[in-house]
């Protein structure tokens, strides 16, 4: 009796994971608990960018379990003399703004004979864009060991490091200051995120980004060190918004230290 029950219990299984939804064909994926964009996309074959686009998302691309993702199926048109933009939406049945996100197309949207373009498939559900933030999303710029918190005078953390250790850019922006600064800092870096927030990186041994420069997050732009007052290598690091100090920790994610 035993065994007809496993063989069931076993037909059930495989007729389940046959009924599951292929990464490679599903128009609608059901985000799974630990999943991130870069997976989906992944494991669908469709850009992260292109998935992003159908679905409203903005950086950091953050998902949800239970969230509901458009997967935007595609297909390649070979451009013939005489198309426009406009009409391969016509006659694809995509509109011009898709296509032209879908292949990269600048604002021109200039197509040339021959060139194939990849026209996504339409979603079909309703997407709900996400409200655009007013603040960035701050990532750690070192992983030392924060040495000295904010307050009391302290403007914001001094992070330990090692000498000549990479110093990452918190979040995107543009570069707009970076040379010696002679009062307290040594070789400094200043990043405009936009909506009046800044963040200062102090102390570095060598400054590899320069003034006008636009960063993305994560990207170098100098290396640690002890320059200005610092006895040792390490990283002075501020959070300012509209001119006025905001304290590290409470924009940083958590980490253990």
């Amino acid at each position: 009796m035993l065994r007809p029950l496993l063989a069931a219990a076993a037909a059930t299984a495989l007729l389940a994971g046959t009924a599951a939804a292929n990464p490679r064909t599903e128009t609608v994926h059901t985000v799974e608990e630990g999943e991130t964009l870069g997976g989906i996309a992944n494991r669908a074959g469709v850009s992260a960018s292109v998935i992003a686009a159908a679905n409203g998302l903005v950086e950091p691309y953050d998902v949800q379990k239970g969230q509901k993702l458009a997967i935007p199926r595609q297909r390649i048109y070979t451009v013939k003399a005489g198309d426009t933009l406009g009409g391969i939406a016509n006659r694809t049945g995509v509109a011009a703004q898709n296509i032209a996100i879908a292949n990269g197309l600048d604002d021109g949207n200039a197509i040339r004979v021959g060139q194939k373009l990849i026209i996504p498939a339409q979603v079909s559900i309703a997407v709900r864009p996400q409200a655009p933030r007013s603040e960035p999303y701050f990532r750690w710029p070192h992983d030392g060991r924060v040495m000295l918190g904010f307050g009391r005078g302290h403007d914001g953390i001094d992070i330990e490091t090692g000498m000549a250790d990479m110093v990452r850019a918190a979040a995107s922006g543009t570069v707009v200051f970076a040379a010696p600064e002679k009062t307290r800092f040594g070789r400094q870096v200043l990043i405009d995120h936009g909506n009046g927030w800044q963040t200062s990186y102090g102390h570095l041994s060598r400054i590899t980004v320069k003034k006008g420069d636009v960063i993305k997050t994560g990207e170098r732009i100098g290396l640690s060190g002890d320059a200005g007052v610092a006895t040792r290598p390490e990283l002075h690091f501020a959070i300012r918004h509209n001119g006025r100090d905001v304290d590290p920790a409470s924009k940083l994610p958590r980490r253990g230290n």
